[in-house]
């Protein structure tokens, strides 16, 4: 990696950081930065692999935004989690770390009203280090190109959909996680194979130490113990989820893109998935399919729990 823009003098010691890579994102960036801002995100670490669509030039010019770049292979740095690992290990120590990819956007209990620091005050308190936060695939109704997504649009004006059931969990025995699939992208383009689905447990909130390190993308975590994000003695652990806008009129070329590059994991699988089913332009709704409102909706629907946290 080479850093671009170095904006960590004007990190202060409470400030919660967020950690991203991505590639050709420049129409989503201004919604991404609106939506964590107003949570609470002071300060945020950006890795851009190699983008010619503008994606540089805007990280560049953001005051709240220190920017690295890598014309390296995707693949071979385990798929973004080496260059976070290293970034983390430098300047995360003792922050909050949140991360995300662009089209990734967190939900805690209370977000419509107490901002992100209140939930890791709490944390904090509570002498918890991570938190979990399951991906809910967003999805229009019809087909993903009918409704164009502009620049600076909430994605959920058009996404404004989900699966409310459709889930497996089963318990990862090596690294004690949950391991969730399921939803629209197992139904829709893994039917004949659903435990080759993309896996949707998440861990994107950790107060971070040199030991840590994720293993694979934020699905786990070493120490092994962070990843115990769900279970305690006499209930459930507060939890989140990550609303996911990846279906938007974008995905299709999105897709043919990273199909043709070749640097995701298990040879682009879920890629060639992607580009089979999306030949037969989808509808991902169904009439069991849930319109979002907000989080309460989703801990009634058992997908995040405020646990005990009033």
């Amino acid at each position: 990696m080479t850093c671009v823009v170095d904006r960590t003098k004007d990190i202060a010691p409470t400030d919660i950081l967020s950690f991203t890579t991505l590639r050709n994102e420049r129409v989503r960036l201004p919604y991404f930065f609106d939506y964590y801002r107003k949570q609470g995100v002071n300060h945020f670490f950006m890795v851009d692999n190699n983008s010619d669509d503008g994606t540089r030039e805007y990280l560049e010019e953001q005051p709240d935004v220190s920017l690295w770049k890598s014309e390296a292979s995707y693949k071979r740095s385990r798929f973004g989690v080496d260059w976070l690992n290293w970034l983390q290990y430098k300047y995360a120590e003792g922050h909050w770390s949140l991360t995300v990819d662009v089209d990734e956007f967190f939900i805690y209990p209370f977000c419509d009203t107490r901002p992100i620091r209140a939930l890791t005050d709490w944390l904090d308190a509570s002498s918890i280090k991570s938190f979990g936060a399951m991906l809910v695939d967003m999805y229009p109704k019809g087909r993903l190109d009918e409704r164009p997504y502009t620049e600076g649009q909430d994605p959920f004006e058009i996404a404004e959909y989900f699966d409310s059931g459709n889930y497996s969990i089963k318990r990862n025995a090596i690294y004690g996680n949950l391991w969730i699939q399921g939803g629209p992208r197992s139904r829709a383009f893994f039917p004949e194979k659903p435990q080759g689905a993309p896996a949707l447990n998440k861990i994107p909130l950790v107060k971070w130490e040199k030991s840590y390190a994720y293993v694979s993308s934020t699905h786990m975590l070493l120490p092994r113990g962070l990843n115990l994000v769900y279970d305690e003695w006499g209930g459930e652990k507060a939890s989140g989820c990550l609303l996911h806008a990846k279906f938007l009129d974008t995905f299709s070329a999105k897709a043919n893109e990273e199909l043709t590059r070749n640097e995701h994991y298990a040879a682009s699988a879920e890629y060639k998935a992607y580009a089979a089913g999306l030949a037969d332009d989808p509808d991902l709704w169904t009439k069991w399919s849930e319109r979002y409102i907000n989080w309460r909706q989703l801990e009634i629907l058992g997908l995040m729990s405020k646990g005990n946290w009033a």
